[in-house]
Order: C-alpha cells, then sequence, then structure tokens
C-alpha cells in the first residue's frame, strides 16, 4: 500500500467511513467534503495525516481538507478505494429530502454561494495558469524586442501564438457557464450551448451597422469600449461582446437551474431528455440576450469603474486595502469575486489594476514562509523545513497561497502580525511609486509568481514592490521568530539533526542510527511479528494521530515496559499504559484493538499511574485466547506520542522480534 493510499484511508476513515460522505469535489488546493454527519469527523486525526495540511470545518455538514499541490493526486487516491465507488452519490430527491431534514448551519446560503462562485472556476484553474504564462512568455519576448506583440501587423506565426492564450479568455464564459450548470445539477452541456449562442459569428454579425440597419453603435469615452444595439421582433437588445465574461454566466446558470428542475417535475422521464433541452434553450437564449447578459455586463463595468475611480483617485488607499484584505479572504474562500472582477476588467477595460496589490500579498505570504524555513534550516528541524520548503516552491513558481497558509500560517499565531506588516510594506511601495502610472496593471489574468513578473506594468514598480513585501515578511519573521517563547524553546530543545549519508545504506526493516548524535531506543513489549501501523487494522493509529510506531503481534502474553520511566496513564481497563521516560519521551502501549469494549475482562494489570517502572517490568497479562475468541484482535501497538517534537523516529516493521529487543531508535538531535 503507498503513502497516498495510506493517507486516502486514513481520511475517509477519520470523517466517518465512505458511508458518511455524501459528495467529494476539490479545488487547487483542498478536498470539499459534504457529510451526512459532520459530527462523526476525527478532527484531531485527520490534521496528523500525512498530506493533510489543515482541516476547515465548515457550516452545516460541510469540512475543508487542504492537502496542497497534492490535491488531485489525493482525490484520485480516495476516489480508487473500493468503498467508495458509489458511496458519494445520492438521488435528487434523496438530496431534497435531507436538505428538509436537516437543519444547516446559519450562514449556510453564504457557504453555498463562494462554493458555487469557487466550482465554477475550480477545473479551469489549469488552463487559466497555462495561459498566463504564455502570456508571461510573451512578454518576455517583447521585452527582449524579439517581436512586437502589441503590433497590428504580426507575422502570421505570433498570431497563432496569440490565439492559444486567447482561446482560454475568449471562450471563458462558455467554460464557466459548464461547470455552474454542473454545479446546480443541471445538464453542463445544457449551460454551455446557451452561453455559446451569444458568441456564435451569427449573434456577433448583429453587432454591424452596414449589415443592419436597425443596429446602432455607441462609444463609451470612459471606457473606450463601443456598445450596439438592434431590434429582434420589435424589442430591443443591447448587444455585447460576451468573450471573457463571468457574471453573464454565473447569473443565467442560477436562472437556468430553476427553470431546469422545473421542467423535470413537469415532463415524465421518458421524454425529458427531448423536450427538457428544448424549452430550456427556447426560453434562456432569448432571457439572456435580452435580460441576463446586459445585466451581468453592466454589474461587472459599473464594479469595475467604481474600483478603477478608487484606484485612480484615492490610489494610496486602494494599494493598501487589496493586499491586507487577502490574508483574511483566501483562508475562507471569499477572494472567488474578486478574482472574477480582474477577469471583467480585462474584458471592459482591456487591463486589470487589482492583480498588482494583489501580488503584494502573495509575496508578503511567500516571504513569511520564507522566514520559516530560514529558521528551520538554522536550527536543522527538518519536519518544518520539509514543510516550508514544498509551500515555498509552490508560491514562488506556482504563485498558490493555500499550502503556506495552511501547512505554517495559520498553526502559529505569531506569522499573521509579520506577515501583515509585509502585506503594508509591498502595499505602500506600489502606492509611492506608480502613482505616475495610475497603478500597477496586467492585460492578463496572471497567477502572481516569480514567472508572471513580466505581464505587470511598469514592470519595475511591480518587482520592487513584491521584493519589499517579499523580504519585509521574512526579515520579519527571522528577526522576532513566529513562536512563542515556549514554542520556541521546545522547538530548540528538540530539534532534529540533518541525517547522515549512511543513513541511505541501512536497512529499512531496522532502527536506523545517525551519525553524530545521541540515539536513544525503544524495546518490544512483548514478542511477536513487527508490522507497520498501517498493517495494523486501526485507522487512528494508522493516521499518525498518535505519533510514530509500530505494532506486534503477539506470540506471549505478557506485555512489558518497553523504556524506563514513570507510568503516566493506565486505562480503567488495562488495554492502554502511557510511560515519560526522564529525556522526556513519552510512549503509548496499546494493547489489542477495540479491546476498551471487554471492559478488563482477559487483563491483569500489574503498574499503577505515579508508579516508576524499568524496562522489562510487567505491564499487564493478557489472556490472548480469551480476547480472540470475543472477536478483538490482539495485535499490541506501540507509538512515541509525541514524536513531531523530538527527532527522527524510526521503527521497524516485517521481522519477528524478541521482549527487549530495539525496535524503535529515536535521535534526539543532541551531538555526542
Amino acid at each position: 500500500m503507498t503513502s497516498t493510499t495510506t493517507s486516502a484511508r486514513s481520511i475517509i476513515d477519520n470523517v466517518g467511513g465512505a458511508g458518511n460522505v455524501r459528495s467529494l469535489t476539490h479545488c487547487a488546493t483542498r478536498l470539499r467534503f459534504e457529510l451526512h454527519d459532520a459530527s462523526k469527523v476525527n478532527t484531531a486525526a485527520l490534521d496528523a495525516t500525512d498530506g493533510v495540511l489543515g482541516v476547515v470545518p465548515q457550516s452545516g455538514d460541510r469540512l475543508q481538507v487542504i492537502c496542497g499541490g497534492g490535491v488531485e493526486t489525493m482525490f484520485t487516491a480516495i476516489n480508487a478505494l473500493a468503498d467508495m465507488k458509489g458511496s458519494a452519490t445520492l438521488t435528487d430527491a434523496e438530496v431534497k429530502a435531507q436538505a428538509r431534514s436537516k437543519a444547516r448551519g446559519r450562514f449556510s446560503w453564504l457557504d453555498n454561494f463562494f462554493e458555487y462562485l469557487s466550482d465554477s472556476f475550480r477545473p479551469i484553474l489549469g488552463v487559466l495558469l497555462g495561459a498566463s504564462l504564455i502570456i508571461a512568455t510573451t512578454a518576455v519576448l517583447d521585452a527582449l524586442e524579439i517581436v512586437d506583440f502589441r503590433a497590428t501587423d504580426k507575422p502570421a506565426a505570433w498570431v497563432f501564438v496569440d490565439a492559444m492564450w486567447r482561446s482560454v479568455f475568449y471562450f471563458l464564459p462558455i467554460m464557466v457557464a459548464y461547470n455552474a450548470a454542473k454545479k446546480l445539477r443541471v445538464d453542463p452541456w445544457l449551460g454551455a450551448t446557451i452561453m455559446a449562442a451569444l458568441m456564435t459569428p451569427d449573434f456577433m454579425k448583429l453587432s454591424k451597422p452596414d449589415l443592419f440597419a436597425d443596429t446602432l453603435c455607441t462609444t463609451n469615452d470612459t471606457l473606450g469600449t463601443t456598445s450596439c444595439s438592434t431590434t429582434i421582433f420589435g424589442l430591443p437588445l443591447q448587444l455585447n461582446e460576451y468573450g471573457g465574461q463571468v457574471f453573464v454566466p454565473l447569473i443565467m446558470v442560477a436562472v437556468l437551474a430553476v427553470l431546469y428542475h422545473g421542467l423535470k417535475k413537469i415532463f415524465p422521464e421518458s421524454v425529458q431528455m427531448v423536450f427538457v433541452p428544448f424549452f430550456s434553450m427556447l426560453i434562456m437564449i432569448p432571457v439572456t440576450a435580452f435580460l441576463i447578459g446586459p445585466l451581468g455586463v453592466w454589474m461587472g463595468t459599473g464594479i469595475g469603474s467604481g474600483l478603477s475611480w478608487m484606484n485612480s483617485n484615492a490610489p494610496f488607499v486602494f494599494a493598501l486595502l487589496i493586499p491586507m484584505l487577502y490574508p483574511f479572504l483566501v483562508p475562507l474562500g471569499l477572494h472567488w469575486p474578486l478574482n472574477a472582477l480582474m477577469l471583467i476588467n480585462i474584458q471592459t477595460l482591456g487591463y486589470d489594476f487589482i492583480q498588482g496589490p494583489m501580488g503584494a500579498w502573495n509575496f508578503a505570504c511567500f516571504g513569511a514562509t520564507a522566514g520559516v524555513l530560514f529558521i528551520s534550516m538554522r536550527e536543522r528541524d527538518v519536519q518544518m523545513r520539509q514543510t516550508a520548503s514544498g509551500a515555498l516552491a509552490a508560491g514562488l513558481f506556482g504563485g498558490i497561497s493555500e499550502p503556506s497558509l495552511y501547512g505554517i500560517h495559520l498553526r502559529f499565531k505569531g506569522i499573521y502580525p509579520r506577515m501583515l506588516l509585509g502585506c503594508f510594506a509591498g502595499g505602500l511601495t506600489i502606492a509611492i511609486l506608480s502613482a505616475p502610472f495610475d497603478g500597477v496593471q496586467t492585460h492578463a489574468f496572471a497567477f502572481t509568481s516569480l514567472l508572471t513578473i513580466s505581464v505587470f506594468k511598469p514592470m519595475w514598480v511591480y518587482a520592487i514592490s513584491i521584493a519589499v513585501a517579499f523580504f519585509t515578511a521574512m526579515l520579519a519573521i527571522v528577526l522576532t521568530d513566529y513562536r512563542t517563547p515556549e514554542e520556541r524553546e521546545n522547538a530548540r530543545r528538540n530539534a532534529l539533526s540533518e541525517p547522515s549519508v549512511a543513513d541511505a545504506v541501512v536497512p529499512a526493516s531496522e532502527p536506523a542510527p545517525v551519525s553524530g548524535v545521541e540515539t536513544s531506543a525503544v524495546l518490544a513489549p512483548v514478542a511477536g511479528e513487527a508490522v507497520t501501523l498501517a498493517e495494523a487494522g486501526d485507522p487512528v493509529f494508522a493516521s499518525g494521530a498518535l505519533g510514530a510506531g509500530l505494532a506486534i503481534k503477539p506470540t506471549s502474553p505478557e506485555v512489558v515496559a518497553p523504556v524506563s520511566g514513570v507510568v503516566k496513564t493506565v486505562a480503567k481497563t488495562g488495554h492502554a499504559f502511557g510511560i515519560k521516560t526522564d529525556d522526556g519521551v513519552e510512549v503509548l502501549v496499546h494493547v489489542g484493538i477495540d479491546t476498551v469494549k471487554l471492559g478488563g475482562e482477559g487483563f491483569e494489570v500489574a503498574v499503577t499511574k505515579g508508579q516508576r517502572v524499568s524496562a522489562g517490568d510487567l505491564l499487564v497479562g493478557v489472556d490472548l485466547d480469551a480476547v480472540t475468541a470475543a472477536g478483538y484482535a490482539t495485535t499490541v501497538l506501540m507509538t512515541v506520542t509525541n514524536s513531531k517534537t523530538l527527532g527522527e523516529v524510526a521503527p521497524v516493521s516485517g521481522k519477528s522480534v524478541v521482549v527487549g529487543e530495539p525496535v524503535i531508535a529515536i535521535n534526539s538531535g543532541v551531538a555526542v
């Protein structure tokens, strides 16, 4: 079983099992669950699962599990699980019945709205990113004067290159309509078809006064755009260019969903395939052309013009407001409306002015992550170094902030104030330097990363501003740290040294000693066959929520202390013991799986809480036959519960062990 499959198994088990999953989707960084009963979620175990960066409960029975850039792999692994096939599908009647029987959260309508926005854009993020990188490449070629991409007489080859990225933005309304319809359980091709009707050559031909006497065109001097109108069956029709629009398909599909589901109630199933699409198109294409289309364009133009006025007349306020708001909008998924406005601005104004200040937030976020990475390297904290380096790479080269946010920033309360300092510094720099240029602008929707700096104008203003944001946040973290004194002291005391080259040649089944550091061992509490926690059959232990360790299928009835120390916990039922050594290592010994249900029957406890024991002292005698006869596994599970604060914890597996044999090596990180 691969590590991804193990994590997928742990995620499903800790959301209450496959039967508790009503639906599952994913965005660029997170799994989005809708559950039957959210009370069954084991948040702590989920949070401790490999590959999970964070868990965000939402109103009602919704849950988000943050996986960063590996979300699609995790999503695929979850769907490949045998018990997930078909388990997350409900009929319309069942969905409505559940909606009536359960009261959703207080703000579930808000969750619905932002999920609608998110799921309408999420599937096309990849092509948007691809298009933005093509634009960035052409901007570099233009800057090097290899080709003038602004010329009207470009060679055919470079016009073809333009078509490569323009295809995404021109047909964006059709893509959004498809995704939005799918989200609202409408035939997605129906949504796409209705939107496409307003983008056909025949519809666009109506805007030509030389072909139709009823067509009149006027120019908007403020926006520099031309609008036309004509008369259709005696009714005035405003003709718009719908390429790149996003508000129109979002509004259209919301109305279509009401009509579509209403028509399905009217027509019997035997004729729905014919008459539901027919009447949907017959009604919605004119409604969209005459009402929704002009309304969506008006909304986008109005909001864009208002923000443009603010950018021109109050540039300091605007340049500071955007980067200071984004750190609070992104974790909640509330940044989608602003992203939609960026696309509207490009369509109506020909450029966008929001992405420049937004870049200050993104690079302040990445700078804070770089500060954490610097500290983790200085203190030789391997776990945090790995988390921070992956998040930083995703940010700098992909423009994705979620791995940083959920993997690091939201876990340490000291990071946000320092990151906001970087947001403020970057926004202020943009406000000052871009004042003569009416702000930083871009003609493309671009993910703000190192690869897309060239699409912003003036490029030098943008580059300086994001550098200020990045290094301000980074230095604030490096100079003042991001942890409380307790967290800092604990991390320094238990810092992990770099593994030596010799580690690579140590067999995987043996505890791997680390050269140059003090290594201690946890001994086998019972004789038997050592296996991994993933193979033991207990999902909580397998998830890693209780620390790193191993399981032993016992061949003897006596379970002894694996370390010397003080017994901190003794379960009343005699099935579990916690021991803390004088060096601060905390070990949990758990006898059997679900044996708590036996109520102590078959267990003879030999120690009490607070008692000091030596390695090898008897903890409990177990009647293995009685446990087996009761239907429970006798497997003894043992973990180092504070693994994350220690150094490397290396358990054995796949071999027979005897009592007292070293089975877990712990690298304390202290040089000897």
